[in-house]
């Protein structure tokens, strides 16, 4: 399920905000819930697949609020000096005040409950053979928190396990895409540069 299938499930548009996106997953999961509805095969497959949905687009859309936030924490900082410069200004001179270069502890706290809420959630998938949810998963958090060592190294995991797993479905060429990102994604982990070695020695062989 990618994430335009998330919205439509849901029946909204692409891009929905966080607010809407709860709404219907709430106003729907009552409709399909197993306990209303306990013969109906359909309406619990219906519901699983919301669900699924649902936690899938919290993965994308969460970061975005949270960026949202982030903004107007930043707006409001700004203005918050401004405000004291000119009251200060109105008595005496003063030296100019360095820009905060952390992020405000908010932020933050919220940051690592979504990372790992997150990494919680890529495991499951992971141990479900969910590939293409985990991958997704663990992309949308890399973007969000760019620069973040555990997050590429938790990305490059996931391409690496995706793609030994290609290699046992024979789909060989496709999992030589996955190792490769996964060497690029975490280029100094010398611990997943040996298991991708050894991946690419097997799909070597199974090529011959």
């Amino acid at each position: 399920m990618d994430l335009g299938d998330c919205y439509r499930v849901l029946g909204l548009r692409s891009g929905a905000s966080f607010a809407d996106i709860k709404a219907s997953y709430r106003r729907l999961a009552q409709q399909y819930h197993p306990d209303i509805n306990p013969d109906d095969k359909k309406a619990k497959d219906k519901f699983i697949a919301l669900t699924e949905a649902y936690k899938l687009l919290l993965t994308v859309v969460l970061p975005e609020e949270i960026a949202h936030q982030s903004s107007q924490l930043s707006a409001a900082g700004r203005d918050d000096v401004k405000v004291t410069r000119r009251e200060k200004a109105a008595t005496t001179t003063v030296a100019p005040q360095p820009q905060p270069s952390s992020k405000p502890p908010e932020l933050v706290e919220i940051e690592q409950r979504l990372k790992w809420k997150t990494y919680e959630q890529l495991q499951r998938f992971l141990q479900e053979r969910r590939f293409p949810q985990a991958i997704a998963l663990a992309e949308a958090l890399a973007v969000r928190l760019s620069g973040d060592a555990e997050v590429l190294q938790w990305q490059a995991v996931a391409y690496q396990i995706w793609g030994r797993a290609l290699i046992g479905e024979n789909q060989l060429l496709k999992a030589r895409i996955y190792l490769k990102k996964a060497l690029k994604t975490d280029p100094h982990n010398k611990a997943l540069w040996n298991e991708v070695q050894r991946d690419f020695q097997r799909l070597e062989q199974m090529l011959l």
